[in-house]
């Protein structure tokens, strides 16, 4: 493991009584992960602003709460950011997705675990991050089947908003 390469701001140092509240919550909900936003934190307008676009589109938004969990672990998985697939979020916590689901995400086109509408966010999320081929009419067919637009783009942007965030921290040479 390579040394971590940005050192965390030591929330004593913080004054911002507003952002200590976050990084609490944080700690407390589980998504996005404290010590990533505690890197963060070196830069208030990257902290906010990220903190500012997961609370609307990942624990809100139009999208099931559910759908974009899968999402951002299966992505996890993914980029093998061991970091970030084990964490869950408070809504889709325990009982909420069955862990059997979270271990079977990489298989899950052939798993009877999922639901079409599940199988199409992570076709969705597949052709985001690896392979925009996938994006053909058939796919397309299927995501407005299963969503409007407004779900389709908050997922999108999500997908990919996780998949660099992602990439970054693991370059950080964070040691959990």
């Amino acid at each position: 493991m390579a040394e971590q390469r940005i050192s965390y701001v030591d929330p004593a140092t913080i004054s911002d009584q507003k952002m200590l509240a976050e990084l609490c919550r944080c700690r407390r909900e589980g998504t996005p992960r404290p010590e990533s936003q505690a890197i963060r934190a070196h830069v208030p307008a990257a902290f906010w602003s990220f903190a500012d676009t997961w609370e609307a589109v990942f624990r809100n938004g139009v999208m099931d709460h559910p759908i974009k969990e899968l999402c951002r672990v299966y992505v996890s998985q993914f980029v093998e950011c061991n970091y970030c697939m084990v964490q869950r979020s408070v809504q889709s916590g325990p009982g909420k997705i069955a862990e059997t689901k979270y271990a079977d995400l990489l298989r899950y086109a052939d798993s009877d675990d999922y639901t079409e509408r599940e199988k199409t966010a992570l076709t969705y999320t597949n052709a985001i991050i690896w392979d925009e081929s996938i994006a053909d009419d058939a796919l397309w067919a299927k995501l407005h089947e299963h969503g409007a637009d407004e779900e389709l783009v908050e997922l999108g942007f999500f997908v990919g908003l996780t998949l660099g965030q992602q990439r970054w921290i693991k370059t950080l040479g964070l040691g959990h």
